[in-house]
């Protein structure tokens, strides 16, 4: 599929690396399948790179940011204005990101993608302005379908334009935003929209009610065509939701694992897989959030994420706690000793 300059190619993983690997994991000094799912994840790895011993010496999250008209009418606890305050204190390096991305030794690549702002002369940021935030849903469509190519082959960009990339994860800022990622993923799984919206930064049960009630108006207004998923991006979607389809596609292409944080990140996946499905095969998913649709979306693309800690905050911050665990797991392929050679006794 042909998204703005680029020409969306993505072969499906090795699957008989999974069976070729899990012999070696067999074959290393511990029971048969005693290490869990950090066999699970490292037979994934080498799948997905078609490397038999990869190794991450370039590791990134990509926290993409961008406003969203429906911030306007009460479904979120702060101000729309918090959004390019956050863009910069993440180019400060004092956000959660920032902390956890140092943590494990990744870099942390921060892109506006649509934020109501004028960042004009900020180093540190990738300009890839579509607008100054979407239109509301709730009165029409949130982006032109323009708007929406444009986003996913921004996120492609972003991608593409790193030579050095063996693993990358996906952040959002964006203050609404749970409320677009709930409205794709209703519309992808099928659930009310009551049971795929939360509280997001943590609206009382008043804006809830509210939250719900628009959401619903938006989807009904607008009505999206689930077979084509950029038509549900510029209905009800996001620039950075774009985005982050676009960062999913471009890690495929790339043959580089891509980690998804949260319910936002995991929205974007909804639209990339439904772009090219192949890009599922790329995925990890990073941990369970408490947003209410997220469990759903997993669902849905047959993810089962790393960690539950109970956490909603974004930024790609799940993701970045994620990676030492995926790293760890071909750790354990690579520097583990066999039977053979440690002289230990095999069943």
């Amino acid at each position: 599929m042909q998204i703005g300059r680029h020409d969306v190619k993505i072969v499906g993983i090795d699957k008989a690396l999974l069976v070729e690997t899990q012999k070696r994991l067999d074959n290393l000094t511990k029971p048969l399948g005693s290490l869990g799912r950090l066999e699970e994840l490292a037979k994934t790895v080498v799948a997905i790179t078609g490397k038999k011993n990869p190794v991450f010496k370039n590791k990134a999250i990509v926290t993409m940011a961008a406003d969203h008209g429906i911030s306007r009418e009460g479904v979120s606890a702060y101000p729309m204005e918090v959004t390019p305050q956050m863009v910069l204190n993440f180019i400060g390096g004092g956000a959660g990101i920032n902390v956890l991305a140092r943590h494990v030794g990744a870099k942390v690549i921060i892109v506006d993608m649509g934020v109501n702002y004028d960042f004009k002369g900020v180093k540190g940021l990738i300009d890839k302005k579509i607008g100054m935030g979407t239109k509301s849903f709730t009165k029409g469509f949130a982006m032109t379908r323009e708007e929406a190519i444009k986003s996913v082959e921004a996120g492609i960009d972003v991608v593409l334009a790193e030579k050095e990339l063996d693993l990358v994860g996906t952040g959002d800022m964006g203050i609404g935003n749970t409320s677009p990622s709930a409205a794709i993923t209703s519309i992808y799984t099928d659930k009310p929209v009551a049971d795929v919206t939360g509280r997001g930064t943590g609206i009382d049960d008043k804006s809830l009610k509210n939250k719900i009630e628009l959401i619903e108006k938006g989807v009904a207004l607008n009505k999206p065509d689930k077979k084509d998923a950029l038509d549900v991006l510029s209905k009800v979607g996001g620039f950075e939701i774009g985005g982050l389809a676009g960062v999913i596609l471009g890690g495929a292409m790339r043959k580089v694992p891509v980690i998804i944080d949260g319910f936002i990140s995991t929205a974007a996946a909804l639209i990339a897989v439904n772009i090219e499905p192949k890009a599922g095969e790329y995925l990890i998913s990073s941990h369970n959030s408490v947003e209410n649709g997220h469990r759903y979306a997993l669902e849905y693309l047959k993810l089962k994420p790393i960690l539950n800690l109970e956490l909603r905050l974004g930024e790609g911050t799940g993701a970045a706690l994620s990676m030492s665990i995926v790293e760890a797991a071909v750790k354990i392929l690579n520097e583990m000793a066999t039977f053979e050679g440690a002289g230990v006794s095999s069943k």
